[in-house]
């Protein structure tokens, strides 16, 4: 089956839902649709208001469950441009999107991504501005991202300690980033979550690390379980471990899960009268994990990912060049249908996703 969908007429039988015909023609289909402007929403009732958008898919670390042997190439010249940013927030927001990511690789590889996030902000209907970064040289950063409007950052601490964080990430810059995060933190309005990965070998140490760290600052630490995907099985069965443990011991040490956020991502956090900050929990493991997805991934080519670990995906990118708003905003409902219920992880299917920096996660 190809990789993208075909928007042309075709003449075999089809099915139809309220807004469109969904055309199905060998292993291709092709898609007719109305007007409407409903919101996006799957056949499994799940409201899909936020969107992860890759802006590059270039990353200058080599964390050891991702790019062990760094990026491969040159990065590509033909990623989204200013242009048909615009047109695809336009195209999302009309459709009920109110929180955008940008996420890479790593997007402060971008020069505009001030740029970028002022296009988010100044798009009507949108209400929160996000980025997921490594945070290499964020100190630099701050007061652009910051004058420009972001309201929420993500960045990725997978060990508190220098060492450690080295191997994992390839990037000997730890305490220059502890450093940062504090600037950000006393400069700035910006809301800070931590993510890192969870690994067997480090999940006890970096617990208590992370509990020290957020107990005076106001911000949350995420464990991540970490994901198999084909680049990096080996990894995974040397490391992999539930995030039960970690839970229980927030529960037994009086922490409390928090309700989640309509626009939330997929983290259970958890609270704790006699801290300031929070500890998240990722578990895409969980069987329940898929049932409030609430987000669509666009890749910085213009592809629509209606899963992370998807078979398949959307190019929509003729829409975005041509600034065809009316066009994406159809071809975007027409997906609905066949957005899937949930991810293959339990049987070791990523789908087409080698490693998680084409999409970001």
């Amino acid at each position: 089956m190809k990789n993208s969908l075909l928007f042309q007429p075709a003449q075999p039988a089809h099915q139809a839902t309220d807004c469109f015909d969904t055309v199905f023609y060998g292993n291709e289909f092709t898609l007719a649709t109305s007007n409407s402007t409903e919101k996006l929403t799957d056949n499994f009732q799940r409201k899909l208001t936020y969107l992860r958008l890759s802006i590059t898919d270039f990353c200058n670390f080599r964390c050891n469950y991702c790019l062990p042997n760094g990026y491969q190439g040159k990065r590509p010249n033909n990623e989204l441009t200013q242009q048909e940013i615009t047109t695809l927030l336009a195209g999302f927001a009309a459709l009920g999107t109110t929180k955008v990511r940008l996420t890479g690789g790593e997007p402060s590889i971008r020069h505009d991504l001030p740029d970028l996030i002022r296009l988010i902000k100044n798009t009507e209907g949108i209400k929160t501005a996000c980025i997921s970064s490594n945070g290499y040289k964020l100190g630099k950063h701050l007061s652009a991202w910051h004058d420009a409007g972001l309201d929420k950052l993500n960045l990725s601490i997978d060990s508190f300690n220098p060492t450690t964080f080295h191997k994992i990430t390839g990037y000997d810059g730890l305490p220059d980033l502890l450093r940062d995060i504090d600037k950000l933190l006393h400069s700035t309005s910006i809301t800070l979550k931590l993510n890192g990965i969870l690994m067997a070998h480090t999940a006890y140490d970096n617990l208590m690390a992370a509990l020290d760290f957020v107990k005076d600052r106001p911000v949350t630490y995420r464990f991540i379980e970490f994901m198999q995907t084909s680049d990096n099985s080996q990894l995974f069965f040397a490391e992999h471990t539930s995030s039960q443990h970690i839970k229980t011991h927030l529960i037994e040490h009086g922490w409390r899960a928090q309700m989640r956020a309509t626009d939330g991502g997929p983290a259970t956090e958890y609270s704790h009268p006699d801290y300031v900050g929070k500890i998240g929990l990722i578990e895409p493991y969980s069987p329940k994990f898929c049932d409030h997805c609430n987000r669509l991934r666009v890749s910085s080519q213009g592809q629509v990912h209606l899963c992370l670990f998807d078979r398949q995906n959307y190019d929509i990118r003729p829409y975005l060049t041509q600034g065809d708003t009316q066009g994406l905003i159809q071809a975007l409902q027409a997906l609905m249908p066949i957005k899937p219920e949930h991810h293959h992880l339990h049987s070791a299917d990523s789908g087409m996703m080698h490693n998680l920096s084409l999409v970001g996660g």
